[in-house]
């Protein structure tokens, strides 16, 4: 008797754990006209400047990451880059406006940065050789990368106590440098001006008037350069925090079609050494209040720049390079996915992840190349989730998230979910706004977790004939290692996502189920839904039709 009254005690704490809360809710997608677009290059990462040397909480992440010293011939990062085919690049960051290019006549040498007292983020001036952009533009070419690189916008100002610089921009430098990638066949996809030097800027600023003159500028500049070319780049900026005083004025100053995308930062979670930081990720409520960010830009451009569309051109989530064993483990992906998803609510066409590597924060391990969590979170959005966002509506549920977009490359709609409740699992039945119920709506009391068991049983369905996969959806959860939501491994469908015997990334498959069923999500986990058959009329072959001002769910 003692025995089994000792297994009782010991299981008690463990059925406490795994017994949770079942939910139902309804979720409405109008699939009649889709409320915003984003484009087939969304996912964005950077490649940062930083050099070792970079350091924050007595901590020093960034290693051999930046432009001037990663490991361009590792085989990992190249096969990371080729899986998204493509995958847009962005090259900048903090230094990039103390960068010269050692081409045509620069006056100085060419030498990398180093620590200076009074430098810029305390650094001195770095240099770019031609030779380490010819290898750079060899990575970029063999991975079909869209290129986006940004510029030193204050080489020839002067700096004054204030930190404000002023003067007009010298583009010498830069002409040459654009000269020779133009010589050598590079295929730049757009130049960005300047690295938050809006407002009253990080580290440095430049007001309004002089940075939208400056731009017109570079226009011309582009335009001489590249001619007739089909294949002119965009004109990136200001690349910095959104001001909406700031950011109306250059684009009044600067005038129409001068620069062809609006660009901003983000880091809306605080600095990488608050302990509160998993709390912060996890909590809705505060991740929503960056809507107003994406509000203001859009309604900025309709009025100012209506010629322009809108990117996030750098976001890390935490800043001062992340939160160590947060930014770059599973739980980040709450943050990641979650902005990726409103932010396309507000036609923001391209998301620049700081980084692809280095810092706490990057897509791969800075050491390894080993991709982390966020990384597999990126590549699934890329491959599913379509141009063509649509409105959700329905059960008004703080802990859920959902965002619907029309399917990548295919007929139908996808699902993104999103639970940050650490006790309910929802049942979730999805509605076609014209009335057609494509889930049979389940009702249950008890309490116990069927996520996992439910799992196992759909696992059968995958490879099924195609002719039996129109009758189901596909879907994807993604949970962490050991229910460890600081795991630096995620897993897929009951899977861990590791690298192949080969070193090859692992392939991303779905389970099957049956399409009548409900879904159902477990407490702190993510999933993607596709749903091929679902009835969404600007999903349809063409292009997406799209209503302006639609009501936005956050």
């Amino acid at each position: 008797m003692g025995f089994y009254l000792l297994l009782f005690l010991l299981l008690s704490p463990i059925h406490g754990i795994l017994a949770q809360d079942i939910a139902e809710a309804t979720i409405v997608v109008k699939g009649a006209t889709t409320i915003a677009e984003t484009s087939n290059n969304f996912i964005c990462a950077t490649i940062d400047w930083w050099p070792p040397e970079k350091c924050n909480y007595q901590q020093c992440p960034w290693g051999e990451s930046s432009v001037l010293n990663l490991d361009l011939s590792h085989p990992l990062l190249t096969k990371a880059i080729q899986a998204f085919k493509p995958l847009r690049i962005r090259v900048g960051g903090s230094l990039q406006d103390q960068v010269v290019y050692d081409v045509g006549n620069l006056s100085s040498s060419c030498i990398p940065f180093r620590k200076m007292a009074g430098g810029l983020f305390g650094f001195s001036k770095g240099c770019l050789p031609m030779a380490r952009w010819d290898e750079l533009n060899n990575l970029f070419s063999k991975t079909g990368v869209f290129v986006t690189f940004g510029l030193n916008a204050l080489y020839g100002r002067h700096k004054t106590q204030n930190g404000a610089w002023l003067g007009s921009w010298d583009p010498t430098n830069a002409r040459d440098f654009i000269k020779y990638s133009i010589s050598k066949g590079y295929q730049i996809d757009s130049w960005e001006f300047g690295n938050e030097l809006s407002g009253n800027g990080v580290g440095a600023s430049v007001g309004s008037q002089q940075y939208g003159e400056d731009l017109i500028n570079l226009k011309v500049l582009i335009s001489d350069l590249y001619g007739k070319s089909n294949r002119k780049p965009l004109i990136l900026a200001p690349g910095g925090f959104y001001d909406q005083q700031w950011y109306s004025e250059f684009l009044q100053v600067s005038g129409s079609d001068v620069v062809n995308v609006v660009t901003h930062h983000i880091y809306n979670l605080g600095p990488g050494d608050d302990p509160n930081l998993v709390k912060t990720i996890l909590n809705p409520q505060k991740l929503s209040q960056i809507s107003q960010t994406f509000s203001g830009l859009e309604d900025t451009i309709q009025k100012y720049g209506p010629w322009a569309s809108a990117w996030v051109g750098e976001s890390g989530g935490a800043y001062n390079s992340g939160g160590r064993l947060v930014s770059d483990t599973f739980v980040n992906s709450f943050w990641y996915l979650d902005e990726l998803g409103m932010s396309s609510m507000y036609n923001t066409k391209a998301y620049c992840r700081q980084t692809l590597i280095g810092g706490n924060y990057g897509l791969l391990n800075t050491t390894t190349f080993v991709p982390n969590p966020d990384y597999y979170s990126a590549l699934l959005w890329h491959r599913l989730m379509g141009n063509g966002v649509l409105a959700v509506d329905g059960d008004t549920l703080p802990f859920l998230r959902a965002y619907a977009h029309c399917s990548k490359g295919r007929q139908g709609t996808t699902l993104l979910l999103i639970n940050f409740s650490n006790e309910t699992e929802f049942r979730i039945t999805v509605q076609n706004s014209i009335n057609i119920n494509l889930h049979v709506k389940e009702k249950t009391t008890h309490r116990g977790n069927h996520f996992m068991r439910g799992l196992k049983r759909t696992v059968s369905w995958v490879g099924r004939k195609a002719s039996e996969e129109e009758e189901s959806r596909e879907e994807y959860h993604l949970t962490p290692k050991d229910g460890y939501l600081q795991s630096q491994t995620m897993v897929l469908n009951g899977t861990p996502l590791e690298l192949t015997e080969d070193a090859d990334i692992p392939t991303l498959e779905p389970v099957l189920v049956d399409v009548k069923s409900p879904i159902s999500i477990a407490p702190l986990s993510i999933a993607f839904i596709v749903l091929p058959n679902f009835e969404a009329r600007a999903c349809s072959q063409g292009k997406p039709k799209y209503r302006l001002h639609a009501h936005k769910p956050h």
